[in-house]
């Protein structure tokens, strides 16, 4: 019994480490709100104009800062497309993943029908000062709530939507 303890004590203080070190990253890594961002207007591959801060004004929107290339986000997207699929309040941010024509290739190669704001260059992720792939950002009446980078799970996204709204 008192190795069981031992390692269940262990795991207790694993896990606690854990998520220091997360919480952490998330910190020194997180995202700022661009001074005029509730101005911009900005076009999706679709060709739709949208606006960051009305998509947030009702319900909190998942903003998903990715990249074709992102290693993680082959783990991430699959759940982001999940959530479209299902009517969340979704926006995502391709981050120097080529011109339109080429990352429209790459999303139905896919089969992902994202809601996509095309970010060749990286200046709209270099405004939100997003440095690693993915990244979250949930906002909410127009004010950046949460935030978070590297994989996250599908229950953790909705989770964290769940959360805004309060």
């Amino acid at each position: 019994m008192s190795r069981l303890k031992r390692w269940g004590k262990e795991l207790v203080i694993l896990l606690a480490l854990v998520t220091v070190v997360s919480l952490a990253m998330d910190w020194l890594r997180s995202p700022q709100v661009p001074a005029n961002w509730s101005d911009m207007s900005l076009q999706t591959l679709a060709g739709q104009t949208v606006s960051l801060k009305a998509m947030s004004q009702e319900k909190p929107l998942l903003i998903y800062f990715w990249a074709t290339w992102c290693g993680v986000c082959k783990f991430t997207s699959p759940s982001v497309n999940q959530m479209v699929q299902e009517g969340e309040n979704v926006m995502t941010v391709a981050l120097r993943s080529g011109e339109a024509p080429q990352l429209e290739r790459w999303l139905a190669k896919k089969d992902y029908r994202l809601p996509v704001i095309n970010d060749p260059r990286g200046e709209l992720s270099a405004q939100w000062q997003v440095g690693v792939t993915p990244t979250l950002v949930i906002l909410y009446q127009g004010q950046m709530v949460q935030n978070t980078s590297g994989w996250t799970s599908y229950w953790g996204m909705k989770l964290r939507l769940w959360l805004a709204s309060f």
